[in-house]
């Protein structure tokens, strides 16, 4: 097995994939959230203001899902080919909120109707918590683990993956981007519209807490194998330690009006999430519960060494460019959101 300072390439290409999500869920983490809150905004002022907060950015964000799932398949074509054959109606379902989501921006504010614009705006806020809660299901599921048999083929049924596990971490997703979102859009807003704001958010971050202090407690009793090796490497807790001070050091820098660096711990947050989640599964990727034998992991399931030498390169050029390009386009539409005839 080649190796690049001393880690073997596939152990390289979970940690990119990985990173790779990881900048999805910051991202189109927060127009999501910004969407969930949409039907929560009474007057159409505050809705306009809402949908352009995010409108020069949540299609560029969903750039990074793009570059994940060709990421995936370009490293582990084995865990990309059980993954979406298994959950081919919860990614059917996904795609379909992502089409109602994006035709609700465009759409929402082209014809002056009051019912137009309302059909459009609960289109784009069930749209928006629905990606959220699917995606935190999703989640869950992995973390759980897939009825995978010997051919690494899902023997199981699709409504299995509505367990109450995998549920409870589509409600945190939810809860998660919706903290996220809101401090989003208290960078953008003012008066009255930011005020709302600043309570939601508050209201956001306690159901966060309350949902994820059950789902720790319960994967702690309940689902070993995802504590096994933070029982056996205790410095991975000190991931978890931050991901706890980082959420509760938010509603302390909302009160101070400090809303750059809240967000900034915010995205810390889920970042420290998803890396005591990948520490949780290393080497796993997709665990299965038929028979461990039967588990993708990051050795049996990766791409030839040459592939992965070469995509590895790839990734190294590119993804700086992406995030190059990401940072330019928040620099060039920074500050508060203002109302004009171009907007949406």
């Amino acid at each position: 097995m080649e190796t690049f300072l001393g880690i073997d390439y596939s152990t390289w290409w979970f940690l990119v994939v990985g990173a790779v999500f990881t900048g999805y869920v910051i991202l189109d983490g927060f127009d999501l959230g910004a969407g969930a809150w949409h039907l929560f905004l009474k007057t159409d002022q505050d809705r306009r203001i809402a949908l352009n907060a995010v409108g020069p950015v949540w299609d560029g964000n969903e750039v990074w899902l793009v570059i994940g799932g060709g990421a995936l398949f370009a490293g582990f074509p084995d865990v990309y080919a059980t993954l979406f054959s298994a959950m081919y109606i919860p990614f059917m379902l996904f795609l379909t909120f992502l089409i109602f989501r994006a035709i609700s921006i465009e759409f929402r504010s082209k014809e002056p109707m009051r019912w137009w614009r309302q059909m459009w705006d609960t289109a784009y806020g069930i749209s928006s918590i629905m990606l959220s809660l699917l995606l935190g299901v999703l989640l869950g599921n992995i973390l759980f683990g897939l009825k995978i048999g010997p051919d690494k083929e899902f023997t199981g049924n699709w409504l299995e993956f509505l367990n109450p596990y995998a549920i409870t971490v589509g409600l945190i997703t939810v809860a998660l981007f919706m903290m996220h979102g809101g401090i989003y859009l208290i960078m953008k807003t003012e008066g009255r519209l930011y005020l709302q704001l600043r309570m939601h958010v508050k209201q956001a971050i306690i159901g966060f807490v309350v949902l994820f202090s059950l789902l720790t407690a319960y994967t702690l009793i309940y689902v070993p194998h995802l504590s096994d090796d933070l029982k056996e490497h205790p410095v991975f807790f000190s991931i978890a330690l931050i991901a706890f001070l980082s959420i509760a050091n938010i509603p302390r820098l909302i009160s101070k009006r400090k809303y750059l660096y809240a967000f900034f711990f915010s995205a810390l947050t889920m970042s420290s999430l998803l890396l005591v989640v990948a520490f949780e599964l290393y080497p796993l990727i997709l665990m299965s519960t038929i028979d461990p034998e039967y588990s993708l992991t990051v050795h049996n399931a990766h791409a030839s060494e040459k592939t992965l030498g070469i995509m590895l390169i790839i990734a190294a050029i590119g993804t700086p460019l992406v995030g190059l390009y990401t940072g330019f386009v928040f620099w060039t539409f920074k500050g508060k959101v203002k109302i004009d005839e171009t907007s949406y």
